[in-house]
Protein backbone atom coordinates (compact mmCIF):
# COMPACT_ATOMS: atom_id res chain seq x y z
CA UNK A 1 0.00 0.00 0.00
CA UNK A 2 1.06 3.81 -0.96
CA UNK A 3 0.45 6.72 0.83
CA UNK A 4 -0.71 9.91 -0.88
CA UNK A 5 0.28 12.16 2.18
CA UNK A 6 -0.34 15.67 0.94
CA UNK A 7 -2.92 16.55 -2.04
CA UNK A 8 -5.33 19.10 -2.53
CA UNK A 9 -9.28 17.29 -3.48
CA UNK A 10 -11.24 19.78 -2.37
CA UNK A 11 -9.56 21.94 -5.18
CA UNK A 12 -12.10 22.90 -8.00
CA UNK A 13 -9.87 20.74 -10.46
CA UNK A 14 -11.35 17.75 -9.11
CA UNK A 15 -14.84 18.77 -8.62
CA UNK A 16 -16.18 16.62 -12.01
CA UNK A 17 -14.87 13.76 -10.89
CA UNK A 18 -13.93 13.40 -7.59
CA UNK A 19 -15.27 9.71 -7.53
CA UNK A 20 -12.90 8.95 -10.13
CA UNK A 21 -9.88 10.42 -9.31
CA UNK A 22 -10.47 9.10 -6.08
CA UNK A 23 -11.13 5.11 -7.42
CA UNK A 24 -8.00 5.52 -9.64
CA UNK A 25 -5.93 5.88 -6.60
CA UNK A 26 -7.36 2.82 -5.08
CA UNK A 27 -6.66 0.59 -8.49
CA UNK A 28 -2.99 2.15 -8.20
CA UNK A 29 -2.76 0.73 -4.65
CA UNK A 30 -3.35 4.09 -3.31
CA UNK A 31 -4.78 3.19 0.70
CA UNK A 32 -4.62 5.96 2.19
CA UNK A 33 -4.80 10.20 0.69
CA UNK A 34 -4.31 12.95 3.16
CA UNK A 35 -6.54 15.91 1.76
CA UNK A 36 -5.05 19.77 2.86
CA UNK A 37 -6.51 22.38 4.39
CA UNK A 38 -5.16 25.90 3.30
CA UNK A 39 -7.82 28.25 4.30
CA UNK A 40 -9.25 27.66 8.12
CA UNK A 41 -11.72 29.40 7.16
CA UNK A 42 -12.82 26.79 4.37
CA UNK A 43 -12.26 23.99 6.70
CA UNK A 44 -15.73 22.81 6.59
CA UNK A 45 -15.45 21.82 2.59
CA UNK A 46 -11.99 20.06 3.43
CA UNK A 47 -13.80 17.84 5.97
CA UNK A 48 -16.47 16.96 3.96
CA UNK A 49 -14.42 15.28 1.40
CA UNK A 50 -12.57 13.34 4.34
CA UNK A 51 -15.73 12.24 5.54
CA UNK A 52 -16.98 11.40 1.62
CA UNK A 53 -14.87 8.68 1.49
CA UNK A 54 -13.23 6.01 4.52
CA UNK A 55 -9.87 6.35 3.30
CA UNK A 56 -9.71 9.93 2.92
CA UNK A 57 -8.07 11.62 5.86
CA UNK A 58 -7.35 15.41 6.49
CA UNK A 59 -5.60 18.24 7.74
CA UNK A 60 -6.16 21.92 9.74
CA UNK A 61 -4.46 24.74 8.73
CA UNK A 62 -3.41 28.31 6.63
CA UNK A 63 -1.36 28.19 3.63
CA UNK A 64 1.26 30.76 4.44
CA UNK A 65 -0.04 32.29 1.14
CA UNK A 66 -3.25 33.44 2.62
CA UNK A 67 -1.73 34.16 6.33
CA UNK A 68 -2.54 37.83 5.89
CA UNK A 69 -6.38 37.09 4.72
CA UNK A 70 -6.64 34.28 7.50
CA UNK A 71 -4.59 35.61 10.55
CA UNK A 72 -7.64 37.31 12.76
CA UNK A 73 -9.18 33.59 12.70
CA UNK A 74 -6.18 31.64 13.38
CA UNK A 75 -6.03 31.07 16.96
CA UNK A 76 -4.19 28.68 19.27
CA UNK A 77 -7.49 27.63 20.55
CA UNK A 78 -9.41 27.40 17.23
CA UNK A 79 -6.71 25.33 15.73
CA UNK A 80 -6.91 23.04 19.13
CA UNK A 81 -10.53 22.66 19.06
CA UNK A 82 -11.33 21.97 15.66
CA UNK A 83 -8.18 19.75 15.39
CA UNK A 84 -10.53 17.20 17.66
CA UNK A 85 -12.11 15.93 14.97
CA UNK A 86 -11.05 11.73 14.29
CA UNK A 87 -10.32 12.76 10.48
CA UNK A 88 -7.88 15.31 11.24
CA UNK A 89 -4.54 13.91 11.35
CA UNK A 90 -2.14 16.94 11.08
CA UNK A 91 -1.56 20.69 11.91
CA UNK A 92 -1.12 23.20 8.22
CA UNK A 93 -0.02 23.07 5.54
CA UNK A 94 1.57 26.12 7.66
CA UNK A 95 4.79 27.21 7.47
CA UNK A 96 6.85 30.24 5.40
CA UNK A 97 7.16 31.23 1.76
CA UNK A 98 9.46 33.94 0.78
CA UNK A 99 9.35 33.27 -2.66
CA UNK A 100 6.45 34.50 -3.87
CA UNK A 101 5.85 36.46 -0.45
CA UNK A 102 1.80 36.73 -1.06
CA UNK A 103 1.32 37.55 2.68
CA UNK A 104 3.92 39.99 4.86
CA UNK A 105 6.62 37.82 6.67
CA UNK A 106 5.99 39.23 9.56
CA UNK A 107 2.53 37.33 9.35
CA UNK A 108 3.47 34.73 8.07
CA UNK A 109 6.02 33.57 10.67
CA UNK A 110 3.56 34.70 13.61
CA UNK A 111 0.31 32.41 11.46
CA UNK A 112 3.10 29.78 11.52
CA UNK A 113 3.90 30.13 15.58
CA UNK A 114 0.31 29.55 16.44
CA UNK A 115 0.34 26.24 14.22
CA UNK A 116 3.40 25.17 16.26
CA UNK A 117 1.79 26.08 19.68
CA UNK A 118 -1.12 24.13 18.88
CA UNK A 119 1.24 21.25 17.53
CA UNK A 120 2.66 21.50 20.84
CA UNK A 121 -0.51 20.85 22.63
CA UNK A 122 -2.22 18.46 20.66
CA UNK A 123 0.38 16.32 19.73
CA UNK A 124 -0.31 16.29 15.77
CA UNK A 125 2.43 16.74 13.88
CA UNK A 126 2.85 19.62 11.68
CA UNK A 127 2.78 19.72 7.72
CA UNK A 128 5.28 22.40 6.96
CA UNK A 129 5.73 24.69 3.35
CA UNK A 130 8.82 25.97 3.17
CA UNK A 131 10.20 27.92 0.07
CA UNK A 132 13.20 30.39 0.28
CA UNK A 133 12.68 30.37 3.65
CA UNK A 134 15.23 27.55 5.19
CA UNK A 135 16.83 29.88 8.14
CA UNK A 136 13.77 31.24 9.24
CA UNK A 137 11.69 27.94 8.97
CA UNK A 138 13.79 25.58 11.56
CA UNK A 139 14.33 28.34 13.40
CA UNK A 140 11.15 29.19 14.53
CA UNK A 141 10.45 25.69 15.37
CA UNK A 142 13.49 25.70 17.66
CA UNK A 143 12.06 29.06 18.97
CA UNK A 144 9.02 27.86 19.75
CA UNK A 145 9.79 24.28 20.73
CA UNK A 146 11.92 25.40 23.63
CA UNK A 147 12.80 21.61 24.21
CA UNK A 148 9.07 20.34 24.07
CA UNK A 149 8.60 17.50 21.53
CA UNK A 150 7.25 18.75 18.13
CA UNK A 151 6.51 16.06 15.41
CA UNK A 152 6.18 17.11 11.73
CA UNK A 153 7.15 16.88 8.09
CA UNK A 154 8.46 19.33 5.60
CA UNK A 155 5.91 19.13 2.84
CA UNK A 156 7.21 18.84 -1.27
CA UNK A 157 10.96 19.21 0.26
CA UNK A 158 13.02 20.90 -2.44
CA UNK A 159 15.02 22.89 -0.20
CA UNK A 160 18.80 22.39 -0.16
CA UNK A 161 20.76 20.18 2.05
CA UNK A 162 21.37 22.32 5.31
CA UNK A 163 17.82 22.36 5.55
CA UNK A 164 17.35 18.83 5.07
CA UNK A 165 19.89 17.59 7.61
CA UNK A 166 18.61 20.21 9.78
CA UNK A 167 14.84 19.05 9.83
CA UNK A 168 16.21 15.21 9.83
CA UNK A 169 18.51 16.37 13.11
CA UNK A 170 15.54 17.71 14.94
CA UNK A 171 13.07 14.65 14.30
CA UNK A 172 11.42 15.87 11.20
CA UNK A 173 10.62 13.79 7.64
CA UNK A 174 10.61 14.68 4.62
CA UNK A 175 7.45 14.45 2.24
CA UNK A 176 9.21 13.81 -1.83
CA UNK A 177 6.48 15.09 -4.90
CA UNK A 178 6.78 14.38 -8.07
CA UNK A 179 9.77 17.00 -8.01
CA UNK A 180 11.70 14.19 -7.29
CA UNK A 181 11.44 12.72 -10.84
CA UNK A 182 11.60 15.62 -12.82
CA UNK A 183 15.40 15.92 -15.52
CA UNK A 184 16.55 19.13 -13.74
CA UNK A 185 16.05 17.83 -9.67
CA UNK A 186 19.61 15.70 -9.61
CA UNK A 187 20.93 17.81 -6.93
CA UNK A 188 17.64 16.78 -5.04
CA UNK A 189 17.86 13.14 -5.80
CA UNK A 190 21.71 13.45 -4.14
CA UNK A 191 20.07 14.74 -0.76
CA UNK A 192 17.48 12.35 -0.91
CA UNK A 193 20.25 9.21 -1.37
CA UNK A 194 21.27 10.36 2.13
CA UNK A 195 17.81 10.82 3.83
CA UNK A 196 17.56 7.90 5.94
CA UNK A 197 14.71 5.80 4.87
CA UNK A 198 12.60 5.89 8.02
CA UNK A 199 12.67 9.62 7.48
CA UNK A 200 10.72 9.58 4.12
CA UNK A 201 7.16 10.20 2.81
CA UNK A 202 5.75 10.86 -0.69
CA UNK A 203 2.86 12.61 -1.70
CA UNK A 204 1.24 13.95 -4.87
CA UNK A 205 0.51 18.11 -3.67
CA UNK A 206 -2.13 17.08 -6.67
CA UNK A 207 -3.47 19.19 -8.75
CA UNK A 208 -0.45 20.11 -8.84
CA UNK A 209 3.32 18.95 -9.66
CA UNK A 210 2.88 16.01 -11.89
CA UNK A 211 5.77 13.64 -12.17
CA UNK A 212 7.17 12.28 -14.80
CA UNK A 213 5.51 11.00 -17.20
CA UNK A 214 2.50 12.96 -16.51
CA UNK A 215 4.30 16.40 -16.06
CA UNK A 216 2.87 19.37 -17.41
CA UNK A 217 -0.52 17.62 -16.54
CA UNK A 218 -2.75 17.88 -13.84
CA UNK A 219 -1.75 15.89 -10.92
CA UNK A 220 -3.60 13.08 -8.61
CA UNK A 221 -3.16 10.79 -6.40
CA UNK A 222 -2.67 7.74 -8.11
CA UNK A 223 0.23 9.17 -9.55
CA UNK A 224 2.07 8.79 -6.56
CA UNK A 225 2.97 5.58 -7.17
CA UNK A 226 5.34 6.82 -9.95
CA UNK A 227 7.16 9.43 -7.64
CA UNK A 228 7.29 6.21 -5.21
CA UNK A 229 9.18 4.40 -7.86
CA UNK A 230 11.52 6.90 -8.29
CA UNK A 231 12.39 7.40 -4.85
CA UNK A 232 12.90 3.56 -4.45
CA UNK A 233 15.70 3.96 -7.39
CA UNK A 234 17.23 6.57 -5.82
CA UNK A 235 17.77 4.93 -2.65
CA UNK A 236 18.34 1.28 -4.68
CA UNK A 237 15.43 -0.73 -2.79
CA UNK A 238 12.87 -2.53 -4.25
CA UNK A 239 9.35 -0.49 -5.34
CA UNK A 240 7.56 -2.65 -3.05
CA UNK A 241 9.91 -2.23 0.15
CA UNK A 242 9.61 1.40 -0.44
CA UNK A 243 6.05 1.33 -0.61
CA UNK A 244 6.41 -0.56 2.67
CA UNK A 245 8.73 1.55 4.34
CA UNK A 246 6.73 4.96 3.38
CA UNK A 247 3.63 3.88 4.53
CA UNK A 248 4.65 2.36 7.89
CA UNK A 249 6.68 6.08 8.25
CA UNK A 250 3.23 7.73 7.66
CA UNK A 251 1.33 6.20 10.11
CA UNK A 252 4.16 6.44 12.39
CA UNK A 253 4.40 9.86 12.11
CA UNK A 254 0.52 10.80 12.15
CA UNK A 255 -0.65 8.50 14.98
CA UNK A 256 -4.22 9.25 14.60
CA UNK A 257 -4.04 7.30 10.80
CA UNK A 258 -2.94 4.68 12.36
CA UNK A 259 -5.83 1.28 11.83
CA UNK A 260 -4.22 -0.42 15.10
CA UNK A 261 -4.66 2.52 17.01
CA UNK A 262 -8.02 3.06 15.41
CA UNK A 263 -9.11 -0.11 16.36
CA UNK A 264 -7.67 -0.20 20.09
CA UNK A 265 -10.13 3.12 20.83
Amino acid sequence: MLVDSHCHLDFPDFAEELDAVVDRARQAGVGRMVTICTYLSRFDRILAVAERYDDVLCSLGVHPHQAAEEIEGVTVERLVDLSKHPKVIGLGETGLDYFYDKSPRDVQQECFRRHIRASIETGLPLIIHTRDADDDTMRIVKEEAAGQPVKGLLHCFSSGRQLAEEAIEFGFSLSLSGIVTFKKSEDLRAIVRDVPLDRILVETDAPYLAPVPFRGKRNEPAYVAHTAACVAAVKAVDAAELARITTANFFRLFERADPARQAAA
